[in-house]
């Protein structure tokens, strides 16, 4: 039963040159070395309270696995210290849910901090990126036994298997395509190019015949974003094709399991309140001593170098939301132009009742990456959007990135990141391999003219944000 368990865990995750010139959300440069994001109105209003309560005991998944298969094991279960909720979810490990079925039946699912909260030091920090989970591991084999398992268990005309049966539908498809390389990079958009695949864009019913086709042979996978940087944002995911409403954008995770529009309105109305708790999520302070001195040196030189794109920090905070391009940035051009060239998803999406209802939002490919907001930068490791760096030194160093290299589970404070075991080759799955194409540890060379001491001095002042 752990092994069922064990698949919930990895069911709920948030979604990571041909471009769009005709749409105003893009403000172009002449020479298209940087793109900066037009604001777009967001809807205010929201509790940020009933929004974290909506997403930890929510019913956004739509439909899931009965509680009842895990009865016993949710009785054993120790109570839930870290976000102390109540009533059925008492027991529950932070990462799951369980909720009503619109049937009745009480189901249980995987929520979103099971991919946006994690631990550093034992130290929990609500939504930042985690990447604990193994997503190199095939799953396929445990989840049919977990669908036969309740065809046993439940008549075909139970009201146990009908809340069961998008949510296995949808999922014993997705499996087979978020096998990744190795562990520590999250699949979560390829999950989402495999929930809507067998959609209608119009309603989100399930039919029967594909929508577009998905290749198996090789999984796009990524970092995770800390949420606490939604606020300054004009723009989701790596590229910045998020666009329009984040209410919309953010409840993607909802095609895994709901019946159709009407779910995906009542859930998209709480998704206002979801917004203002993420918008109230603060980053968390850098936990030990900082030489000031050294950082009030790192700052005018971050200010040079670094402030331009990623923005400045203090009494008067800017952020200039800018795409840059791939040739600019030279990171890992895998992501942006898998959706800037095979625009099967973003074609799903704005045509959907994601991107054609109101509130409208739009997925918009560019061949860039956005320079991200640095606010609580020290917990966000491993660097880059594809997780291939895993000390802030090894980004303002090129010189000194691994090629292969193991994660501890311990954090390196003076580096600033993971600690880790270099490998002379990639010997197992737990071994990052940034030879293979979407994980390379190339690009973002602007830390390179920095001399040693002006380095530390950029790492001491960046632990400060």
């Amino acid at each position: 039963m752990k092994r069922y368990l064990s698949l919930v865990f990895l069911l709920s995750l948030f979604f990571a040159c041909n471009t769009y010139k005709s749409l105003p959300s893009i403000e172009f440069t002449n020479d298209w070395k940087v793109q900066r994001i037009v604001a777009t109105p967001q809807q205010q209003g929201g509790d940020a309270q009933a929004g974290k309560k909506y997403l930890t005991t929510g019913n956004y998944i739509g439909s899931g696995i009965p509680l009842e298969v895990f009865k016993r094991q949710m009785k054993k279960a120790t109570p839930d210290t870290l976000l102390r909720r109540e009533g059925i979810n008492a027991n529950m490990p932070y990462i799951l849910t369980a909720f009503e079925h619109s049937n009745g039946t009480t189901v249980m699912s995987g929520n979103c901090l099971a991919c946006h909260a994690g631990f550093i030091d034992g130290q929990y920090i609500e939504g930042l990126g985690g990447l604990q989970q193994d997503f190199s591991k095939k799953r396929v084999a445990s989840f049919k036994m977990l669908n036969m398992l309740l065809k046993t268990k439940y008549k075909k005309d139970s009201k146990e298997r009908e809340a069961f049966a998008v949510f296995s539908d949808i999922n014993k498809n997705a499996f087979n395509y978020i096998v990744t390389p190795f562990k520590g990079v999250n699949p979560a958009f390829r999950l989402e190019e495999a929930y809507v695949m067998r959609r209608n864009p119009e309603d989100l019913t399930l039919k029967s015949d594909d929508n577009y086709e998905m290749d198996k042979r090789y999984t796009l996978a990524s970092d995770v974003p800390p949420w606490w940087n939604i606020k300054k944002k004009h723009g989701l995911y790596y590229n910045g094709m998020g666009r329009g409403d984040f209410t919309k954008l953010l409840m993607q995770a909802s095609t895994q399991g709901i019946k159709d529009s009407t779910e995906a309105r009542a859930i998209q109305k709480h998704f206002i309140d979801v917004l203002a708790y993420l918008e109230s999520i603060e980053p968390p302070k850098f936990p030990k001593e900082i030489n000031l001195q050294l950082a009030a040196k790192g700052l005018p030189l971050f200010e040079k170098k670094c402030s331009g794109c990623h923005g400045t920090y203090g009494e008067k905070e800017t952020y200039p939301n800018k795409v840059v391009s791939l040739d600019l940035v030279k990171t890992d051009p895998y992501y942006a132009r898998n959706f800037s060239t095979k625009m099967h998803l973003a074609d799903w999406y704005n045509t959907s009742w994601y991107g054609a209802s109101e509130p409208k939002s739009e997925v918009i490919p560019v061949d860039g990456y956005v320079a991200p907001p640095l606010d609580g930068i020290w917990a966000t490791a491993p660097f880059f959007h594809n997780a291939s760096v895993p000390t802030i030194e090894g980004v303002l160093n090129s010189k000194i990135r691994p090629d292969y290299w193991q994660r501890s589970e311990k954090y390196d404070y003076e580096s600033v990141g993971w600690k880790y075991q270099e490998k002379e080759r990639a010997s197992s799955k737990k071994v990052y391999n940034t030879s293979l194409p979407g994980y390379s540890k190339e690009g973002h060379y602007f830390g390179d003219d920095f001399s040693e001491a002006e380095r530390q001095a950029v790492i001491e002042y960046l632990k400060t944000l």
